[in-house]
């Protein structure tokens, strides 16, 4: 008689995330492999701006008369970023503070510039060479080893969705055991949308915890991010505890959640256009050129928003003060009159810089750290899976979402 393994904790850790990620999706509208680019097209071709958030069924005023606008071409959603005393991050207040605490995100200058420097210091490039060669590289390796001699994987649940949530949870100096139910709490804090009392359970959990990481910290000091941000100080300003739990619980959800999509909307192109494949795989100096072209392709969070300081104008549209402006960097990054045949994927095209890390003042801090995972990820897979590509057995893969986008699975062999 056969014998059923008893489930272990992994497994059970495993089925606890899958479920989180699945209410997620639910909660983002990420049904089926529907695609919001044909309808971005459209509103792109009738206008740069539009009131109200036509493809989330936003109207252009609310019942309490507060107005809301769309940017959809490059340069509309450009000059928002570009203009951070018009177009000020201060909504997020309203929307991220109760969840995280107080952020940089939501900062005003001349704050936000100070505090952006301190958050930098985490971000240090020697830092990053650091970990490129003691943390990122040793964990890829580690997690391809556990799957290697299988010949068949689900990609997006063996490597991409575990890999960047570790990677952070070592920045952070959190231990292995505990990172399994901080993907769980990360991923339901960014659920927020569909299911705010579970955001705010997750969020409480998380501050609770890091409370007694930085207290270790303080006493003890030790070579990881929480330490660097509890010692940095310019001019004598520091962060605060509060600002340091903020920077944290930020870090997990935003970081872990973004750069798993978008390495696996990467594999996705590359997979399903084997010539670029082989091309990237012969020659790993056109890796960095398919990193940015996968995330201008498939941008793994398509909308930022923005509040309206005083009356202004965009693109001929006249937009007044207290308005809610929606950034659709999804659609900039798919802008006809800046990329010819924007809806292929092409690592050849001819290069110019995408938005899907925002730009300006609040431009992505964590952008060099997925591009350092990417680049490890990807180097790992080409060495260690030869021949890799899609399962010919399995259904077709594909791309879901409508605010954050991505593929729900990925089914590969090799030789």
């Amino acid at each position: 008689m056969a014998h059923t393994a008893e489930p272990t904790a992994a497994d059970d850790a495993a089925e606890r995330i899958r479920e989180a990620q699945e209410r997620f999706n639910a909660g983002m509208g990420a049904q089926g492999d529907a695609s919001p680019y044909p309808l971005l097209r459209e509103l792109r071709a009738q206008s740069a701006v539009h009131p109200g958030w036509p493809e989330m069924g936003v109207p252009a005023e609310s019942e309490d008369g507060r107005k809301t606008f769309t940017a959809y071409s490059f340069d509309a959603v450009k000059a928002v970023f570009t203009d951070n005393i018009t177009f000020s991050t201060r909504c997020y207040e309203e929307v991220v503070r109760p969840l995280q605490g107080p952020t940089i995100l939501e900062m005003q200058e001349p704050e936000h510039a100070v505090y952006r420097r301190l958050h930098e210091f985490a971000f240090a490039r020697s830092s990053m060479r650091r970990w490129d060669a003691e943390l990122v590289g040793p964990l890829v390796d580690r997690t391809i080893a556990k799957f290697r001699d299988a010949k068949r994987a689900d990609l997006v649940e063996s490597v991409f969705m575990p890999i960047p949530v570790r990677v952070i949870a070592a920045l952070l100096g959190l231990p292995e055991s505990d990172v399994n139910e901080f993907h769980r709490l990360a991923i339901d804090l960014l659920g927020f949308r569909g299911d705010m009392d579970r955001a705010m359970k997750a969020s409480a959990e998380m501050k609770e915890y890091f409370v007694g990481v930085l207290a270790d910290r303080r006493k003890t000091p030790r070579d990881d991010m929480v330490t660097i941000l509890s010692q940095a100080e310019i001019d004598g300003v520091k962060m605060s505890d509060e600002q340091i739990y903020g920077f944290m619980r930020n870090l997990l959800p935003a970081g872990a959640e973004t750069t798993a999509r978008s390495t696996a909307s990467l594999a996705l192109a590359l997979l399903t256009h084997p010539d670029q494949l082989d091309a990237v795989r012969a020659d790993r100096g056109l890796l960095p050129q398919a990193i940015e072209e996968g995330i201008r392709w498939e941008t793994p969070l398509l909308n930022f928003m923005r509040e309206v300081t005083r009356d202004t104008e965009l693109a001929g549209v006249a937009i007044p003060e207290g308005s809610t402006m929606m950034l659709s960097l999804g659609s900039a990054n798919h802008d006809e009159t800046r990329w010819d045949d924007p809806e292929s994927f092409d690592i050849f095209r001819e290069r110019k810089p995408h938005i899907g890390f925002g730009h300006g003042a609040h431009v992505c801090l964590g952008m060099h750290l997925a591009r350092l995972e990417t680049t490890k990820i990807f180097n790992a897979l080409f060495d260690q899976l030869p021949g890799l590509r899609l399962d010919p057995d399995a259904p077709p893969p594909y791309i879901s979402g409508l605010m954050f986008r991505s593929p729900p699975r990925l089914d590969v062999v090799w030789d």
